[in-house]
């Protein structure tokens, strides 16, 4: 894949290309070849990244406390999320890597490939500025906000069913991924919450956590329905 390819997908054609090349340009080809590595883009993208996001929340969720919208961030700006934009925009065929690297599979590697998204913002932001940069972003983690923002209150489901579970006695709650769909960069997961190996509920989601909230969610609603009959 080409540079040229890379700039139509995200919208964007940088008037120093050399700042995109060196983006991709991951420590180990930087030292073979004695050159400038990605990571002093990556330290700077990551600040700019976590601005815009909270920025974003502020702006956008004026129902959510602080404390929501740090753990809504806390969702978002994470490795898993900055995966996923890679893949989408096939990071791996343009990453500059060493001969150790590409031997070990570093394109594969999704902290090579997340930490290259941040440094691609930060290129972004110094060849046009702070809108551009965070149009990508925005872009890029508008549905994951989103989400987010509907499930900031899901990290109470399970300790909620575990509670309710074990009012008698310990039990044994287990949750199992059982169905794994779509893109790499865009999946859907379904869980499975077992108590004591008795099927309780199933639970979908973005990822494996959201799906075993989900599952621990539903399987809530159907312990209150059987303790109301």
């Amino acid at each position: 894949m080409k540079l040229e390819n890379f700039e139509k997908e995200i919208n964007y054609t940088f008037k120093n290309i050399n700042l995109l090349k060196t983006a991709f340009t991951h420590t180990s080809y930087a030292n073979e070849n004695k050159i400038e590595s990605n990571e002093k883009l990556e330290f700077l993208g990551d600040a700019i990244l976590e601005f815009t996001v909270s920025n974003y929340l502020y702006n956008n969720y004026k129902n959510l406390k602080e404390g929501e919208m740090t753990k809504v961030r806390a969702t978002v700006v994470c490795e898993e999320s900055l995966h996923k934009i890679a893949l989408k925009y096939h990071f791996n065929e343009l990453l500059y890597l060493g001969k150790s690297e590409k031997l070990s599979g570093g394109s594969k590697k999704t902290a090579i490939l997340a930490d290259s998204v941040e440094a691609v913002i930060a290129a972004i932001f110094i060849d046009a500025g702070i809108d551009e940069s965070q149009k990508f972003i925005i872009d890029n983690l508008k549905t994951a906000i989103e989400k987010a923002s509907q499930n900031v209150g899901q990290k109470d489901y399970k300790t909620v069913l575990q509670e309710n579970l074990q009012k008698h006695g310990t039990v044994k709650i287990e949750y199992v991924i059982i169905k794994e769909e779509g893109p790499d960069h865009d999946k859907t997961f379904e869980a499975e919450v077992k108590c004591n190996g008795k099927h309780l509920a199933v639970g979908k989601g973005n990822t494996k956590k959201q799906a075993e909230m989900e599952a621990a969610r539903n399987a809530l609603k159907e312990y209150k329905k059987e303790k109301e009959n």
